[in-house]
């Protein structure tokens, strides 16, 4: 006696007869295939690479790539990669200098930056080394050269009823 209740076969035996049965259902599935005309692949299939794979313009493109061709095509990277640097002005200079300064405007490599007060100006006009080095990190080297700074602007003062308007004299001191 094996010691084994009769009917009852060890993991080795069970596994021999699973991939004995796998490989006879594969035969037949062969067979099968080459009665309808259907030879199976000699070789693996391959996955064609990046490099192998020619696209045709007509091929459908990933939304992503087809955007980065668009904008390379139109030369709207820069002021794409500008436009985003304006976006994001919070989290790049930090919340205390975006609760009180803007970006206006940046041409030929020069970022006109708006404050609300004139402390906040020269602050600005202070950091001016720092900010141009943390904005060309953000945009690609040597992309901003210099930032202007503008404080606010305050129009001349408005007229009303209690302003004395006309001619005021030698002595006039106030006003």
């Amino acid at each position: 006696m094996s010691g084994e209740p009769s009917g009852v076969q060890s993991p080795d035996g069970v596994a021999a007869r699973g991939a004995a049965l796998a490989r006879e259902k594969l035969a037949q599935a062969k067979a099968d295939a080459a009665k309808r005309g259907q030879l199976p692949r000699r070789e693996p299939r391959r996955r064609a690479s990046s490099s192998q794979a020619r696209r045709d313009a007509s091929d459908p493109q990933l939304f992503g790539r087809a955007i980065r061709d668009l904008l390379s095509d139109r030369g709207w990277e820069q002021p794409i990669a500008v436009g985003g640097v304006f976006g994001r002005w919070r989290e790049i200079v930090g919340p205390d200098l975006a609760a009180h300064t803007k970006p206006e405007t940046f041409a030929d490599g020069e970022v006109l930056v708006v404050a609300d007060s004139t402390a906040w100006a020269t602050q600005v006009r202070l950091l001016a080394a720092t900010l141009v080095r943390r904005l060309n990190e953000e945009l690609g080297d040597g992309t901003v050269h210099r930032v202007r700074v503008r404080g606010p602007q305050n129009g001349p003062r408005p007229s009303g009823g209690l302003r004395v308007t006309g001619y005021r004299g030698p002595r006039d001191t106030y006003g």
